[in-house]
């Protein structure tokens, strides 16, 4: 059975990157569609918590699984109330690169995802014993906000280079820097949609 995967975006352009992640994948096991709330990449306040467990538990009633794939709102996902499993893109990333322990570099280009992404890799590796370290790009999303992704993967892609242990992309923009690197950073995408396609078979 093809898994119904919902997404919900703050940034358009990381359809693209869920699309591509999930083509990747050996055999054709989920479809996705997308909704983008560009309005909700804001201070994670009250209102927008709540506006986005909202959205997310409409979008519920159609899907296999909904998948939040920004980490600034990360936290609505513990407010909905849903038949399906809810997940956080990143808590899927945290849990993927702790798992098997050992030094694992958290790179961050959006100041708003340090506190959130902080908590959720830091909770990740208690349970592991990985020893965690997050990285922040200067810069960076400052050339996202004015639309240079070329100049924002660049610089993403150069503090990579200069990481140690198993390096992870926090955020599901940055997936593009991944291309090149050896060996290759573990990205949101594609570690959601194998969460959310292992959530739907543990509920069934």
């Amino acid at each position: 059975m093809i898994a119904r995967l919902a997404c919900l975006h703050t940034a358009r352009s990381n359809a693209a990157l869920f699309e591509a992640a999930a083509e990747a994948l050996p055999v054709r096991a989920c479809e996705l569609s997308h909704h983008a709330r560009p309005d909700l990449l804001r201070e994670p306040d009250e209102a927008t918590l709540n506006e986005a467990a909202r959205v997310m538990e409409a979008l519920a009633r159609a899907a296999d699984a909904v998948i939040l794939t920004c980490s600034t709102i990360g936290r609505a996902v513990e407010r909905v109330r849903a038949p399906c499993p809810v997940l956080r893109a990143d808590a899927a990333l945290a849990e993927a690169a702790t798992r098997s322990g050992g030094e694992v570099s958290v790179l961050y280009a959006a100041p708003t995802t340090r506190e959130p992404t902080e908590a959720l890799f830091s909770a990740a590796a208690a349970r592991t014993g990985a020893t965690v370290s997050l990285h922040f790009v200067a810069q960076a999303w400052d050339s996202f906000l004015g639309g240079d992704l070329t100049g924002y993967h660049a610089r993403i892609r150069e503090a990579a280079e200069g990481a140690t242990g198993r390096v992870a992309f926090s955020q599901a923009s940055m997936t593009p820097a991944a291309e090149g690197l050896a060996p290759r950073p573990l990205t949101v995408p594609g570690a959601a949609i194998l969460a959310a396609l292992r959530a739907i078979r543990e509920a069934r």
